[in-house]
């Protein structure tokens, strides 16, 4: 229950230096004249909180397309800048942001949210799931040789400037990511967001490098580092999009053999398939964690959105307190691949609340783990695995930026 001082507003422009300075200091920042994710702020979809006349709350949201199965864009809301100043924590403001912010994204025909959360404890009460996309943090040491089945070209590949390579990444990302569960759209600002390279975003890293391959391209920084046999610098990889199979093989064959360089970093898809391509996989070190988080907000919309593995036919009963639009029991029937969704009275087979949907959406967390983990009920045998099946995607759902 939210403290009955609390109001919520969108903003303008005069509230701008405000709305930096209580987000920056949510997060023990130092407030900036620039800081990047205005670049692609949009006033008409950011919240604030206030108690009384002093601004205490933040939150905004992105307007974006979602791949899900099947290739689909799904329009979606994308929270972002979500803080609270401190000493004004614990009295509801998050709740009324998230429910102010809920309604926002349904009175604007998205029915689908989705955020990367700061601390993993705080989103599920609202409804969304986690795990609803993974990321990988891996590292393994260049020099690997690849089993002798894939195949390296003799392309080229082309180190080349920030300008030169631009345009030729917009174009290959935007088909890509048409194909790919997870990823986003972006905006002509989100590239300057996603690429920021000041000082500060560096992390005592190089500015970024652009590489080149005529199906695909890799963006990357270099850690500096050596010891008495010599330099063993660091690649951070930022990006990896290829159109092709043989361009993955080649651009990663390129990194592998960088001179000077004596490892690579880089946050992954969970199914990347270079733990399988290298002829020693256990060199690859990964560390599993959260990425996207998702909030089924219009159940009616959303499920007919994605495409299906499998055909079912199940009653769900969902619960979801924040959107009661979607509290009750739905028939799920799927033909194809492609859903239609009912309300109905019929007794359900399976119940489970609207943040294990979101988890189970684009295929990242499956519903029969997430019965084990009694987040699921089954109430006719059979229905929790079906659906798992009919859930899950031909790759796990990847998203390769935080906004």
């Amino acid at each position: 229950m939210a403290d009955s001082a609390l109001t919520i507003r969108t903003i303008d422009d005069d509230d701008l230096p405000e709305f930096r300075r209580v987000f920056a200091w949510s997060f023990l920042d130092e407030p900036v004249d620039e800081h990047r994710w205005l670049k692609v702020l949009e006033l008409d979809r950011a919240h604030a909180v206030f108690d009384g006349d002093e601004m205490v709350g933040t939150g905004g949201i992105l307007t974006r397309e979602l791949t899900v199965p099947g290739g689909v864009q799904a329009r979606v809301g994308a929270v972002t800048v979500v803080g609270v100043k401190p000493g004004h924590r614990r009295r509801g403001m998050a709740s009324l942001l998230m429910e102010t912010q809920l309604h926002s994204i349904r009175d604007a025909g998205e029915s689908i949210a989705i955020l990367w959360a700061s601390e993993g404890g705080i989103y599920r009460r609202f409804g969304y799931g986690e795990h609803a996309s993974s990321l990988s943090m891996m590292t393994m040491p260049t020099r690997m040789p690849f089993h002798p089945g894939v195949p390296v070209s003799t392309t080229r590949i082309r180190q080349v400037t920030r300008e030169e390579a631009m345009p030729f990444m917009r174009e290959v990302h935007d088909r890509v990511r048409r194909t790919r569960t997870g990823w986003l759209s972006r905006v002509e600002q989100s590239w300057e967001v996603h690429l920021s390279d000041a000082e500060r975003d560096r992390g005592g890293l190089t500015s970024y490098r652009y590489c080149l391959h005529p199906q695909g391209y890799v963006v990357f920084r270099v850690k500096h580092e050596s010891d008495n046999g010599g330099p063993k610098h660091e690649l951070h990889v930022r990006e990896l999009v290829c159109e092709t199979e043989q361009a993955y093989a080649d651009l990663y064959r390129f990194l592998l053999d960088v001179d000077l360089a004596g490892s690579i970093s880089f946050f992954t898809a969970t199914d990347d398939p270079i733990l399988h391509m290298v002829g020693n996989p256990r060199k690859v070190r990964q560390e599993l964690t959260d990425a996207l988080w998702l909030r089924v907000v219009d159940l009616e919309k959303a499920l007919p959105l994605r495409r299906y593995q499998s055909d079912v036919d199940s009653v769900l009963e969902v619960e979801d307190p924040l959107c009661p639009w979607n509290a009750g029991r739905w028939r799920l029937t799927v033909k194809g691949g492609e859903a239609v969704v009912t309300r109905t009275d019929d007794p359900a087979d399976v119940s489970l609340d609207v943040a294990a949907l979101g988890s189970a959406y684009l295929g990242g967390a499956r519903l029969s783990v997430l019965a084990r983990a009694h987040r699921v009920v089954e109430h006719t045998a059979g229905h929790v695995d079906a659906l798992s099946f009919a859930f899950l995607g031909a790759h796990e759902p990847h998203c390769p930026e935080v906004f």
